[in-house]
């Protein structure tokens, strides 16, 4: 089997094996596909621009939440990894400020009610902005993150579940507080991608266990995906997901759905 190609977040690691990765160049993807961060400090977003960009082409919109002590501009580390043509990505910055690495100023998610309205109104502000600027796919909109942000995504997905075409989570837990499931109909129709490491020590097999239960309790439509490495994320991962987006996109079936 190919070796798990690790991300260092928030870093990211040129690849060594089976998959040829130039190291990431912030300007030369800027200028190739598009990418770039609204300015406005009330709306700090960043958004991905595909390659050869079709005005006349609905394009899905990956919402991307960043992981623990990162910020929006994550989106410009991960959509070269997950697509350079198939959508627009949009990325918004979580609303409780951290110290990340080298004590730098970063951002994580927090489930309280006022940061949850905060990051609420902001997601969907940005939402807007790019329907204003990109020909996006209304019925396409899928919201996904790593971690925290994984666990954020599910949070606004079942809130606001007609909202999405799917919710992704990469290592990041299912919410069990604040009835997370009260729009149950509606979210049983949401198709759910959850990616989770085996050797995890923040999202743990019992956990796992604990999730895929509530999700057969449920009924609910979700894909698993194990990957043998610790709490990190991949560029394996990331083409899993893209893979998985394109298969709700084009109408065809996933495999493996609890």
């Amino acid at each position: 089997m190919n070796r798990l190609q690790a991300l260092d977040l928030p870093e990211i690691a040129p690849a060594s094996s089976s998959k040829s990765l130039s190291p990431y160049n912030a300007q030369a993807i800027k200028i190739e596909s598009g990418v770039f961060t609204r300015p406005k400090a009330d709306l700090p977003c960043a958004f991905f621009a595909p390659l050869h960009y079709e005005p006349n082409y609905a394009y899905p919109l990956l919402v991307w939440l960043h992981g623990p002590a990162d910020d929006e501009n994550q989106l410009r580390r991960i959509m070269p990894l997950v697509s350079m043509r198939n959508y627009v990505g949009l990325s918004i910055r979580g609303t409780r400020a951290v110290t990340g690495n080298s004590g730098r100023r970063a951002f994580t998610w927090s489930a309280d009610a006022g940061h949850f309205e905060q990051a609420e109104e902001r997601l969907f502000d940005a939402i807007d902005l790019a329907r204003e600027r990109f020909n996006i796919a209304p019925e396409r909109v899928f919201i996904g993150g790593y971690d925290i942000g994984g666990t954020m995504a599910f949070r606004m997905a079942l809130a606001h579940p007609r909202s999405f075409g799917g919710v992704l989570s990469i290592g990041g837990e299912f919410p069990s507080d604040d009835t997370p499931l009260r729009w149950l109909d509606a979210v049983r129709r949401l198709p759910m991608f959850l990616a989770y490491a085996r050797d995890s020590q923040s999202f743990t097999m019992a956990q796992v266990c604990e999730t895929i239960r509530l999700f057969h309790i449920a009924k609910l439509k979700v894909n698993l995906f194990q990957y043998p490495c610790p709490q990190q994320l991949t560029t394996t991962m990331l083409e899993d997901m893209d893979r998985w987006i394109m298969e709700q996109v084009t109408g065809v079936t996933a495999t493996a759905v609890v």
